[in-house]
Order: C-alpha cells, then sequence, then structure tokens
C-alpha cells in the first residue's frame, strides 16, 4: 500500500496514500466524506481487468496527510491533480462516490483536458438544491463539532455508517469502522473532517449558481448511478443533476442506499466497465 509526494505549488510535499492494480488506461476512484482508498475493495478488481486502477486518500482522509488547511473542493482537485502527474496519468477516467462525486467534477471542470469520463455514485452534486441535513449542520457548527468529535467511538461511527445501508451487513460495516481506525481517528483526522465538513457547507450553498452554470458545459460523457432508498443524498438530487448535466446516463438502484459499490457491487462493476471500454449505459434504466 504505497504512497506518493506531491510536488509543486500549493500541494508540494503533500503525502498521499493509494492503491493500484491492473494494466491499461487509467481510472480513478475517488471515496466520499470519511472514506478511504480500501473501501473500494469490492470494485478495483473487477475494474482491473480492463483498466490501471488507481485508488486515492483524499487529503485529510485514510492514511494521507492531514495538515491543517483549507478543505475545499478545489484543494481536494489540486491534490487530485498533483497525483496524475506524478503517477504520469495524462488523462482518466474518474469515478467519484458522495463527497468524492464533487470532487471528480470540481477536477473536470478545473482539468477538463485530462478527464475522459466521469461516473458519479451517490454523488453530491454541487450546484443542485442540495443542501446538508441537519446532523451535518450540527457537527459543522464551531465548538459543538469540536465537542461531538470529542465523543466519536467506535459505536458511533457503526451507528452513522450502517445508516447509510439500505440492509446493514454487519461484515461491511465493521470493515468500514476498523480499517486503519487509528490513522482516520486521530485528533488530526477529526480536525480534517470537521474543517472538510465546514468548507463543503460554504461552498455547495455560496457557490451553487456558479457550479450549476459551469456543469451545462461540461464535456466528458457521465454515468450516474444512484440508490433508490439513499438517505444521506436524496434521489431527488440526482434526478436534478441528470436534468442539469449535458451528457449523462443513470442506473437507478432498488433495495439500495448509499453505497451501491458495496451493496450492488456486482451491477455496478459491470457498468463502470461499459463505461471504461467507451459503451455508455442506456438513459434511466
Amino acid at each position: 500500500m504505497p504512497d506518493v509526494q506531491l510536488r509543486g505549488a500549493e500541494v508540494d510535499g503533500l503525502t498521499l496514500h493509494y492503491v493500484a492494480e491492473g494494466r491499461g488506461p487509467a481510472v480513478v476512484l475517488v471515496h466520499g466524506l470519511g472514506g478511504f482508498a480500501e473501501s473500494w475493495r469490492h470494485n478495483i478488481g473487477a475494474l482491473a481487468r480492463v483498466a490501471t486502477v488507481f485508488s486515492v486518500d483524499l487529503p485529510g482522509f485514510g492514511r494521507s496527510a492531514k495538515p491543517p488547511a483549507r478543505y475545499r473542493l478545489a484543494d481536494s482537485a489540486r491534490a487530485l491533480h498533483g497525483f496524475l502527474q506524478v503517477m504520469g496519468v495524462g488523462r482518466a477516467a474518474i469515478v467519484g462516490h458522495s463527497l468524492g462525486g464533487a470532487v471528480a467534477l470540481t477536477y473536470a471542470l478545473t482539468h477538463p483536458a485530462r478527464v475522459e469520463r466521469l461516473a458519479l455514485i451517490g454523488a453530491l452534486v454541487p450546484g443542485t438544491s442540495y443542501r446538508p441535513s441537519l446532523p451535518y449542520r450540527i457537527a459543522a457548527t464551531h465548538v459543538l463539532g469540536e465537542l461531538l468529535a470529542l465523543c466519536a467511538c467506535a459505536p458511533m461511527y457503526r451507528a452513522a455508517i450502517a445508516r447509510c445501508f439500505h440492509a446493514p451487513v454487519a461484515e461491511e460495516v465493521d470493515y468500514l469502522v476498523r480499517e486503519g481506525y487509528a490513522e482516520r481517528t486521530s485528533p488530526e483526522a477529526k480536525a480534517a473532517y470537521l474543517a472538510t465538513l465546514r468548507d463543503i457547507r460554504r461552498e455547495i450553498v455560496d457557490h451553487a449558481p456558479d457550479y450549476r452554470r459551469a456543469l451545462a458545459s461540461l464535456e466528458p460523457p457521465v454515468l450516474l448511478i444512484h440508490g433508490k432508498q439513499d438517505r444521506v443524498v436524496a434521489p431527488a438530487y440526482c434526478a436534478e443533476a441528470a436534468d442539469v448535466l449535458p451528457r449523462t446516463r443513470v442506473h437507478w438502484i432498488d433495495a439500495c442506499g448509499h453505497f451501491p459499490q458495496i451493496e450492488h457491487a456486482s451491477a455496478v462493476n459491470g457498468w463502470l466497465t461499459e463505461l471504461l471500454v467507451g459503451r455508455h449505459a442506456s438513459r434511466n434504466s
């Protein structure tokens, strides 16, 4: 499980952890809020049959560096760009889950020549009418967020993650809690998490009109995959995103919550493989 140190500008010296497997065109997997590279464990092997797969820990998450810094979408997109440069990747397909979808879209808007295709899974799409939920807003509140972080423990994480599934599987929930637990729950990690909550909240609210205008000009084809029972990013926001994005196809999954790539890995892997080899999925299936 290697690490890489980025070079240049704002990301100089930043260390990112990643997983790589396979040969072929590059595909980059970008996790969501609180996620990490290995959370794509049900997808990496399948995609590696047709592509070189990179699954990366964003700054502030997993085993990547967690400096005291801003954690805006643009900051994550810059880190993703630095990662691809160091890895020698000129163009890639980007797959983003949840918050990782917002990072993938931001990267595609700021580096359009670098993105060949996009897949957004249970994605938070900036520019839609999405607004943070009440628990999100409470956690993002100064002082209160710090107090909640002090009280956070494995049972609390387990309960929060289980709620994201339509039908929680204990093995999957336990893995998402225990993998890299020490690094992901350190004081630095909690500070980065809170900074991300606060920066993203401001960004998706204050800059929603700017994102909406920009998304209408997005060039790469986009595949949206969304669970019909997603309680984190409601399906209505995915439908709204499909109307805004110009070259979009949607796969809806029944009996599925916020983790389609885990809850229905086989179907998701098939759709992603089709996207990667150039056969775009049919609309609204």
